[in-house]
């Protein structure tokens, strides 16, 4: 079958590897509709995430018909279209029975990386790099889905592949931020990135009852979006002192929850970002936490932080007096997909939740470095690029 390789830094490759087979009881063979290019695989193709290897197959959002199944899958049959969750999880285990199921104690399968790293494993993600698992990704023409009765969801018959495509991850991680974040009717939320999953977690705390929400970006084009197909506030913190800002539009206090949907290649303006650059490029840190410093000097005193954006590893000048003094709670997660898709398919069948404007840019899978570049270079309004195998 043909995918989509990771073949160095900034370099990606269609070229021909071997089909993927049952392997577990509990398998299913995907045949990938639609494959979605996500902010984190950013990190990935940047060299940020030193778990690479040549030839691994990246993506990790999608959604595809069955094709095959194991004899031991109860609730899927051949010919089912199903969206997957980005992250595998056993549904047995300490973690899954409390629903935490990117935290699965069984979903990756090479779990001595990250607990060297953060001192435990997380589940495993599909094509995000060996430090989780090193699963083929999504960017084929077929996939092998373990646990496929935990983790592959039927998607109603009145859903479009469009809509559906987005609750593999986007969806799901935006709805847990403002879910576990604590949005709770007549909050003020602020999310930092307009890009797919920030919008989605300003559509989640509208839906949670949020009296007001804020969306921070730079790009022009995702805040005019924003506006139209979330319905959010917005604002330009290139434009705008936002501190300011969002004290005027809260009578002073800060919101009252803080959603960071931006990660480790956050931008800032003015010497702070130059600052973390350096630090970064010259590995003395990880991470560029500009969005999340923002969020927590931000947030109203007594308020909640919630970390949705992908961080690896060490950040410098975390403002931790801020944290403790202004009691702050902090929280963050991988995508507890399993948790949340049902229930966003649902209220995509009842229009509640509308998704495929994201979708700017659908091309084959053989325009794949350029379908990255133009992610990547945020060029010709692109919000997420859209594979279809």
């Amino acid at each position: 079958m043909r995918a989509l390789l990771w073949q160095g830094v900034n370099k990606v490759g269609v070229e021909e590897v071997p089909d993927p087979e049952i392997r577990n009881s509990g398998d299913v063979i995907v045949k990938v509709s639609r494959t979605v290019t996500c902010g984190s695989d950013l990190h990935l193709l940047g060299g940020y995430i030193p778990f690479m290897r040549q030839g691994d197959v990246l993506g990790h959002e999608f959604l595809g018909e069955i094709v095959e199944v194991g004899p031991g899958v109860r609730k899927h049959s051949v010919g089912d279209r199903v969206v997957v969750s980005s992250f595998i999880a056993c549904g047995r285990c300490w973690h899954c029975r409390r629903e935490e199921y990117s935290l699965c104690d069984n979903g990756n399968t090479n779990p001595a990386i990250t607990e060297e790293l953060w001192g435990a494993a997380p589940g495993g993600c599909f094509g995000y790099s060996h430090a989780m698992g090193g699963n083929a990704g999504s960017h084929a023409e077929y996939i092998r889905v373990p646990f496929a009765d935990v983790g592959a969801f039927a998607v109603p018959d009145g859903v479009s592949d469009e809509r559906a495509l987005f609750a593999s991850d986007s969806a799901a991680t935006g709805w847990m931020g403002a879910d576990l974040g604590g949005v709770k009717p007549g909050d003020v939320v602020a999310v930092w990135g307009a890009g797919a999953v920030g919008q989605m977690a300003a559509r989640a705390a509208m839906l949670l009852g949020a009296e007001r929400v804020i969306v921070i970006d730079r790009y022009g084009y995702r805040l005019d979006m924003t506006r139209e197909h979330v319905g959010a506030e917005t604002l330009d913190y290139t434009a705008t002192d936002v501190s300011a800002e969002l004290l005027e539009r809260t009578g002073g206090r800060g919101p009252d929850v803080c959603i960071e949907a931006v990660g480790m290649e956050a931008h800032a303006s003015g010497p702070q970002h130059a600052y973390d650059m350096v630090k970064q490029q010259l590995r003395l840190q990880s991470d560029r936490p500009a969005a999340v410093r923002s969020a927590i000097y931000n947030c109203r005193k007594g308020g909640s932080v919630f970390v949705l954006g992908v961080f690896a590893g060490l950040i410098d000048k975390f403002p931790l007096g801020a944290l403790m003094n202004k009691g702050l709670t902090l929280r963050g997660a991988q995508m507890h997909g399993q948790r949340y898709i049902p229930m966003l398919l649902d209220r995509m069948a009842k229009d509640e939740l509308v998704t495929e404007h994201l979708a700017t840019h659908t091309m084959p899978l053989e325009e794949g470095q350029a379908g990255y570049d133009m992610f990547k270079d945020k060029v010709d309004g692109c919000v997420r690029t859209v594979f279809t195998p």
